[in-house]
């Protein structure tokens, strides 16, 4: 049943004057629009506690006592992973009776929600304290230096992927009409494997890898195209690459190759995507090409290419202006992963 509307108190007094002018309930309804009963309320109310004023309300008890809400949050707090049907058995061996939306509800008062688990890459404790070393030893590094860096990585994206809109604005019974659904097809429908790289200037190029990339094939991808890139963006002298540790980079005729070119490389900490903000690119990128729904392999490469050239010039430029940032959350948390 919908709540109806509350009276306001100049209408409860006005109901109370009328009444005490000798007017019946039935012709103060008619006179003000109201239901008879609704009239009689007021009456009966003013009659009993001399007042028109709202009454304090106390509301149905909480079925969690204080100390079984403790008891639940030092739960969920110690062990996140806890489902609420363990929660409503620890409560029912204390003598306490509720359902699962209870506990949901009890929860969320306490600030907590159930959300999905975010899937990062497994984080060995020399991979946090490496991370949490290279935050620190860069941390009082000037702008200047962020700019002269340019970022790359590789990325896979699906021709039908989990990068489209989840959410659609619908009519009652149009949840099927093509326009509020998210096609999907067996194994994604396919899929194609970029090679980037940007710095503070800009996007770089953009490259679709076609085989399976070995060590030769990336040297070869850094060969025709890292230079080009550093050349378009207008880098300074002395500009520092960054990859990531993945054993093609990292092999040793890959090093020998970069010795030989005479490229500064940046130190990079093992397993730490989040510390890299080509990652908000390629996240800015798939949902610019989930955005326009292509069909086939050969649209996807198209388009893929299209907007990553789009991406504006600014968007790169804020990425490293809010680098240090990003180092700072690091230290804050101890070297753990922390959202971009």
């Amino acid at each position: 049943m919908a709540k109806t509307k509350e009276l306001s108190k100049d209408t409860r007094n006005k109901i109370v004057d009328l009444h005490q002018a000798g007017k019946t309930e039935s012709a103060i309804g008619k006179q003000l629009g109201l239901k008879k009963s609704t009239v009689g309320a007021i009456i009966r109310k003013w009659k009993t506690y001399k007042t028109t004023d709202n009454l304090p309300r106390s509301g149905a008890p909480r079925k969690i006592s204080t100390r079984g809400v403790k008891m639940i949050t030092r739960t969920v707090s110690k062990n996140p992973r806890t489902t609420r049907g363990d929660l409503v058995n620890d409560l029912q061996r204390a003598g306490t009776k509720v359902t699962k939306p209870t506990i949901s509800n009890t929860l969320r008062r306490q600030g907590l929600k159930s959300c999905s688990a975010r899937r990062v890459p497994l984080l060995k404790p020399v991979h946090v304290q490496a991370r949490l070393k290279f935050a620190r030893e860069h941390l009082d590094d000037p702008e200047e230096d962020w700019e002269n860096v340019i970022w790359s990585d590789e990325t896979k994206i699906e021709l039908f992927g989990k990068n489209s809109t989840r959410r659609v604005w619908r009519t009652k019974n149009a949840e099927l009409h093509p326009k509020n659904t998210i096609p999907t097809v067996k194994h994604g429908g396919g899929n194609i494997m970029f090679w980037g790289c940007f710095s503070a200037k800009g996007p770089g190029r953009l490259i679709r890898v076609k085989e399976r990339m070995n060590g030769a094939m990336y040297r070869e991808i850094l060969s025709e195209n890292l230079l080009p890139s550093a050349r378009a963006l207008k880098m300074k002298c002395g500009w520092v690459f960054q990859h990531d540790n993945d054993l093609k980079h990292t092999a040793r005729a890959t090093k020998e190759w970069l010795r030989k070119k005479h490229f500064k490389v940046l130190e990079w900490p093992s397993q730490s995507p989040a510390l890299n903000p080509i990652e908000y690119l390629w996240r800015e990128l798939k949902v610019r090409v989930a955005q326009q729904q292509p069909q086939n392999i050969t649209a996807l490469e198209e388009i893929c290419m299209e907007e990553w050239a789009k991406i504006p010039a600014t968007v790169c430029e804020n990425l490293v202006k809010t680098y240090r940032k990003r180092l700072t959350s690091v230290i804050a948390n101890k070297g753990y992963i922390t959202k971009y």
